[in-house]
């Protein structure tokens, strides 16, 4: 029996590339572009089963795991990288795996994808458990590092998704949770940097997202446990609790330095307020 393409490695809908001017390449990948939101929009209740899992998880102690290779691994460990920063939690709380390890976040490492059992391995480091949730990140939904990495966690009792681009495919039928948003054919036939990366990325930001927002790392619309790393976050901080407290910049940026986070400064001054 003939295994089934990726829907990401058919044929680009447009050919000669290196014939078009520059407008016409830019407005052809444009419009390609265009298609990925109205795919994503299409796997809203996919998404919605993966996080309402991850947050019931996290919510007994556990982890968010991302697994992946190429593209797909790189958008992972940016994904989990950003959380600490924006929501102030530790960095063993959301943890992204490459195929290939840190150094494949620069440069390819050859058949780093293809090993089936390492992924597991990776993850055995971090003693993963049936507490914690796994999702692989694989644009074709072929990648054996990753499928591997699914199917070994399922056996072991633990919860996994993955995010791929192509229906029907290993990854999604060796995952509990599969989001398979169908993004078809990318403008440089089999790139899948393009639209199946944007695609994985809009929905990594949805599952990191809401499942902080339902964890209570953002109040109003604002991320009160952001770390305040760098002037730009003390400033924005610091307008946070103008906003809220009613005081004046300067008081505002001393309580925010005293507490280390806009939360402890609500938490402490309602406090400090509530005595008199």
């Amino acid at each position: 029996m003939e295994c089934k393409k990726p829907d990401t490695e058919k044929q680009s809908n447009y050919n000669d590339l290196e014939k078009m001017n520059t407008s016409e390449l830019l407005l052809s990948i444009n419009k390609e572009d265009q298609t990925i939101a109205e795919n994503v929009q299409k796997q809203l209740p996919a998404i919605e089963k993966l996080v309402t899992v991850i947050v019931e998880n996290m919510q007994k102690g556990g982890r968010l795991f991302y697994i992946g290779a190429g593209t797909s691994g790189r958008l992972g460990v940016l994904d989990a990288s950003e959380c600490p920063p924006t929501f102030g939690v530790s960095p063993d709380v959301v943890i992204g795996l490459i195929a290939g390890g840190d150094t494949a976040l620069r440069n390819a490492v050859e058949n780093a994808e293809d090993n089936s059992k390492q992924a597991w391995k990776d993850l055995q480091e971090f003693n993963i458990s049936d507490n914690d949730t796994l999702v692989g990140i694989a644009a074709s939904g072929t990648t054996p590092y990753v499928i591997g990495g699914i199917k070994e966690a399922r056996k072991q009792g633990i919860s996994t998704g993955c995010v791929t681009c192509s229906s029907g495919s290993p990854l999604g039928e060796a995952s509990e949770f599969p989001i398979e948003v169908v993004t078809g054919p990318e403008f440089v036939t089999g790139s899948t940097r393009m639209k199946a990366g944007t695609a994985q990325k809009m929905v990594l930001n949805m599952i990191s997202t809401s499942t902080m927002i339902k964890l209570g790392k953002v109040k109003g619309n604002r991320m009160v446990d952001m770390q305040l790393s760098n002037k730009k976050l003390i400033e924005r901080g610091t307008e946070m609790i103008m906003e809220e407290l009613k005081v004046p910049q300067s008081e505002a940026k001393q309580l925010l330095l005293k507490y280390g986070s806009v939360r402890n400064v609500l938490l402490n001054y309602n406090k400090k307020v509530n005595k008199y």
